[in-house]
């Protein structure tokens, strides 16, 4: 007789919270620490300090998320804040402290580019294979990012349709091309690059749903990220 497996909530005891890391209130404070809200965060400490500091808000978040998702507490693709929330809780002037200094998170600078909402899919989805709605998505934020309506050789959105071209034809999972691959130095990439908008998000979503055999997005994948960037622009103008 086999034994039956522990569920992901028998572990709810052991997850490492907002609340255990980070001076915060509210329903926040019960909540795991998740892998998107920690990648999430290294893009917006990136976008405000200049770096992500070691032992900083981005670091200590992303070592939390590796152990709640080590220990079956949340999956891969969880998400436990949503970016403006995540603005509005770690931009105030109350205390933010962790095991060790944290710098003052104050709003300010031009906001997260779309070539920056790329690279934090890395982050998030870096592991999946291209796939044509994720080239379509690429190409759309491309497009929008440069403000050309013709692919840039060399760019993410040529190189996104190559693997995914190519991805087509394989049929072992470990040979396919990822996103990691495609997307992890995004903005060097880019010839041009500017803060994303809510039109930037939607069009990007509907490139990536309209390519889906389901008319669906990919939970933490490239729509996904670039939404993040724009709620949190919106946050940081007003």
């Amino acid at each position: 007789m086999s034994q039956e497996q522990p569920k992901r909530e028998d572990y709810q005891e052991e997850a490492i919270t907002y609340g255990d890391v980070f001076n915060v209130q509210g329903d926040l404070k019960t909540k795991p620490i998740a892998p998107v809200d920690a990648a999430t965060m290294q893009k917006v400490e990136s976008h405000l300090l200049g770096k992500n500091p070691k032992g900083g808000v981005a670091a200590t978040m992303q070592s939390a998320a590796m152990k709640n998702e080590r220990d079956g507490v949340v999956g891969h693709n969880d998400i436990n804040i949503t970016a403006t929330g995540m603005v509005d809780q770690f931009s105030k002037k109350a205390p933010l402290t962790s095991s060790s200094s944290v710098q003052d998170m104050g709003i300010g600078g031009g906001g997260i580019t779309i070539g920056e909402a790329l690279e934090a899919t890395v982050l998030t989805a870096g592991k999946k294979p291209v796939e044509w709605s994720d080239a379509a998505a690429i190409q759309a934020a491309e497009v929008r990012a440069t403000g050309r309506t013709n692919i840039v050789p060399g760019g993410v959105a040529a190189a996104a349709q190559s693997a995914a071209t190519l991805n087509a034809r394989i049929t072992k999972e470990e040979d396919k091309t990822k996103l990691g691959d495609i997307l992890a130095d995004a903005t060097s990439k880019l010839p041009s690059d500017r803060a994303a908008t809510r039109r930037d998000a939607e069009g990007v979503t509907g490139a990536e749903m309209r390519n889906d055999p389901n008319l669906t997005t990919h939970t933490g994948g490239v729509s996904a990220a670039v939404a993040a960037a724009a709620r949190l622009n919106q946050m940081i103008s007003n």
